[in-house]
């Protein structure tokens, strides 16, 4: 298994990032996660994103999570094509459903097993692969929050259990969501959940045995 886990975008060691990719460099980029914003201002952090992977050498074009709701065998021929998965940060609840409703909660979890690809992203991102999302909802991480074109339903608390672990990102960072992580690390600690906090620049590398923190 291959990831690259940072606390914001792509980190302070991309080399880590390119190292695992090797030669490969088609990259399927997900911006699920800024969903609930307007479409212009989601069409910037997708340009953001896209221009940021593009200037380490990568090959990015996006993957709408939102067109494959309930078509999984689709999005993981889609998936199956890339040699990266790279997931940006945004609320963490829209991109977990957006997960939920495509199947990419079952479809990343198989590639990863194959190690058909690398997954990477940031944020919310990695939040994806952890037990579960107890402990990050707050006054920025709404766990009721619904976008416009998602299916209606409670929010949904677990995730995908790739890590046996919660990461949370932008640690005692010059970034807005700082103090309200650091209630999710007093919940951690009260509640004996297992967690790794990342300051922004710090990336998480995972390479088969190898586990670390870099940056």
């Amino acid at each position: 298994m291959r990831l690259y886990l940072s606390s914001f975008r792509i980190g302070n060691r991309p080399d880590e990032l390119l190292r695992l990719v090797g030669d490969g460099r088609r990259t399927a980029l997900v911006v699920n996660a800024d969903d609930y914003k307007s479409e212009a201002d989601r069409e910037k952090s997708l340009r953001r994103e896209v221009d940021e992977l593009e200037s380490i050498g990568l090959r990015p074009f996006e993957v709408d999570l939102r067109d494959f709701f309930g078509k999984p065998d689709k999005l993981s021929e889609v998936l199956a094509s890339a040699d990266l998965v790279y997931v940006r940060g945004g609320s963490a609840f829209v991109l977990r459903r957006a997960f939920l409703h495509s199947g990419a909660d079952r479809v990343i979890p198989g590639l990863l097993e194959r190690d058909a690809i690398v997954y990477a992203g940031y944020s919310a991102g990695p939040a994806m692969l952890c037990p579960s999302l107890r402990g990050i909802d707050g006054d920025i991480d709404v766990p009721d929050l619904v976008p416009p074109g998602y299916p209606s339903g409670p929010p949904v608390w677990d995730c995908l259990n790739v890590l046996p672990y919660l990461i949370l990102p932008h640690y005692r960072s010059d970034h807005p969501e700082t103090q309200e992580i650091e209630r999710s690390v007093e919940y951690c600690i009260r509640n004996h959940i297992p967690f790794v906090a990342l300051r922004d620049g710090e990336a998480i590398v995972v390479d088969g045995d190898r586990r670390e923190v870099v940056g």
